[in-house]
């Protein structure tokens, strides 16, 4: 098995990170959503926030050979709105590659998330999950909260469930 590191993300990343998210969301996603994931949602969604690779709270896994395999983060800000509530934090664009899957990058990426928000006085994550990332945020801890359709851009949603876990 090939070994990874994990570090910050930078805004260097965002090439490796656009490949990472097209094969993680493209291939991880469709047995949950079939048809209804269209073309636009998915475009979207494979492509890195530079906000985000920017903010310092976003990490990467990567391999041996400079592949990134993994990455996730969190902010202050509520996604899509920017709210933002005291003591709340948000899980943000979690991916893992398809062939990295099952290895314990998510929960590497996890970890190194909720040991900073919490020093920076975070004491709830919520999240946005996909319909296939429901069970990975479930083995955190994270509880469903309610359905919800999270819009990627005006006209553009995706189902998906909020949850929410203390840390």
């Amino acid at each position: 098995m090939t070994n990874y590191v994990t570090r910050t993300a930078t805004t260097d990343d965002e090439t490796g990170l656009d490949a990472l998210l097209s094969a993680s969301y493209s291939t991880l996603m469709k047995p949950a959503y079939s048809e209804t994931l269209s073309e636009d949602a998915l475009q979207l969604m494979t492509k890195s926030n530079p906000t985000l690779l920017a903010s310092g709270t976003f990490y990467v896994a990567e391999a041996e050979d400079s592949m990134l395999v993994g990455c996730g983060g969190w902010t202050i800000e509520r996604p899509g709105d920017g709210k933002v509530e005291d003591g709340v934090g948000h899980v943000r664009h979690f991916a893992t590659h398809p062939d990295w899957v099952g290895r314990g990058i998510g929960q590497a990426i996890y970890a190194l998330c909720e040991t900073n928000a919490g020093a920076a006085g975070v004491t709830v994550f919520e999240c946005f999950s996909s319909l296939n990332a429901e069970r990975f945020y479930a083995s955190l801890g994270f509880a469903r909260v309610r359905e919800t359709d999270v819009e990627l851009t005006t006209g553009v949603t995706v189902p998906g469930i909020v949850m929410r876990r203390r840390i």
